[in-house]
């Protein structure tokens, strides 16, 4: 039951074939047998699960639909305010910090009916693409278990992996929530900055850093989008519209599409099995009626853009906090933030400027882009990060996951989906960019993608 997708168990929850407690149960019990291999889920709260649970029967009993996702177990990273329950952001700081307030997409997603069974592992404060930090340690990969299950919304990628929730939340800066569904076989959908909102009462402005859905199909990452997209008078960039477009049909006719494909984002360095992983993608939107070509992008103004801005962010939001009891990443970032002058901010702000213009022209011919979701497959848990790809040394921690953090620059949607394995069975993600603001566009091709594959439907080996 718990690797039915989300929609196919909303389907026996309406037709009263199973209930939400039954179905609650289910995932607890995989939660019990497989958590302590993977180290997916860091806080749980299944008492409290279960009278939620108990109160959408009753609900349902009494002829009362919550939402399009009433009696689905979901979990929320570590990152994400949880009322009452406790948050750390993956800090010794925060060890014992327990929210009064949800943040807006766990609020929107209680109030669409979803059950919180639990806190996803993060690294701390979300720093950087491997979901590891002092409180609860690593997160592994399901599909093997020496190798990082990617972060840092890694908890939330290993625990739909192995089937313990049915929808997650994510976040994503530089690929957050896009490089650990790559690397664990889900799927995840980096939205429009503003289409779900995220206010903020330090960088309200900031567009970098984006919340989004989680899940084991684009059919069910625009089942959640249905839930928590939508304007929020909070939220000064919140995109007017309702999340109300996300419950139509996903059916996509590819016949005519132009479809950019770029193996390295012009130049970046991939890791051969990746490159030759993802050179499938062409063949398979091609056989479905698209019409791929391959394209030389220069993206490189999004390097200085992205640090700048990032560094900047980190300055603003953890410099007040004790640099001494802080981990190596988060303090260079604050290093580096507390380097940034106005002039630097200038540039910044044209080269995005400049390159939002160009791409603008860019997608004025090409429909989507596609590209590799992260430059390499799932390196080993025990390293800190990837410093090297086909014998090419990277200069720091981020310099690996340009493939993601340049995408997040184009104010664009962007998805991850699955797209096969490597030899040694690790799986590698495409990614979908379209048109800022078309995000159910994206999802359309998605899940025509991975209808055509089938690649999401391979299970991971642990147990």
């Amino acid at each position: 039951m718990f690797y039915l997708t989300a929609t196919e168990m909303l389907k026996l929850l309406r037709a009263r074939e199973v209930s939400a407690v039954e179905l609650l149960d289910a995932h607890l019990r995989r939660i019990e047998e497989i958590n302590p291999e993977v180290n997916a889920i860091v806080t749980l709260v299944a008492e409290r699960a279960r009278e939620e649970a108990r109160e959408a029967d009753r609900d349902l009993a009494r002829g009362h639909w919550r939402g399009p996702l009433h009696g689905l177990p979901v979990a929320h990273k570590d990152l994400t305010d949880t009322a009452g329950i406790r948050t750390t952001y993956g800090s010794p700081l925060f060890a014992d910090h327990v929210p009064v307030k949800d943040a807006p997409i766990v609020r929107r997603m209680r109030e669409a009916g979803a059950i919180t069974v639990g806190k996803t592992n993060t690294p701390e404060f979300g720093t950087g693409s491997h979901t590891v930090n002092e409180l609860f340690g690593a997160t592994r990969n399901p599909y093997d278990l020496s190798k990082s299950a990617g972060g840092s919304s890694g908890g939330a990628a290993a625990a739909l992996a192995t089937g313990m929730v049915a929808l997650a939340d994510g976040s994503d800066m530089g690929g957050s929530l896009r490089n650990p569904a790559s690397f664990c076989n889900v799927a995840g959908l980096r939205p429009t900055p503003g289409r779900v909102p995220s206010p903020s009462a330090i960088a309200a402005w900031f567009t970098l850093g984006v919340s989004g859905p989680m899940a084991r199909t684009a059919e069910d990452l625009a089942l959640m989008m249905s839930a928590v997209a939508g304007f929020d008078a909070a939220s000064p960039l919140s995109i007017t519209s309702s999340g109300a477009v996300f419950a139509e049909p996903l059916g996509l006719d590819l016949t005519g599409l132009r479809i950019a494909w770029s193996p390295d984002l012009g130049g970046l360095p991939v890791d051969t099995e990746t490159a030759k992983v993802t050179a499938d993608a062409p063949a398979v939107l091609e056989g479905l009626g698209a019409r791929v070509e391959r394209v030389d992008l220069d993206l490189s103004d999004a390097e200085d853009a992205f640090r700048i801005y990032r560094a900047w962010h980190y300055a603003s939001s953890f410099g007040d906090l004790p640099q001494d009891r802080v981990g190596e990443n988060v303090r260079w970032n604050v290093e580096r933030g507390r380097e940034v002058t106005g002039a630097d901010l200038a540039r910044a702000e044209r080269l995005r400027s400049g390159l939002y213009q160009r791409m603008g022209d860019f997608f004025r011919t090409y429909d989507f882009l596609i590209a590799p979701v992260s430059q390499v497959p799932p390196f080993p848990v025990d390293a800190p990060y990837v410093s090297e790809i086909n014998g090419q040394a990277l200069p720091d921690y981020l310099a690996w996951m340009r493939s993601a953090y340049w995408i997040s620059v184009l104010h664009a949607p962007a998805a991850s989906v699955p797209c096969g394995f490597t030899g040694g069975g690790l799986p590698v993600g495409v990614q979908i960019v379209g048109r800022p603001f078309a995000d159910m566009q994206v999802l359309r091709l998605a899940h025509a993608f991975e209808r055509a594959t089938g690649h999401g439907t391979r299970r991971p080996t642990c147990r």
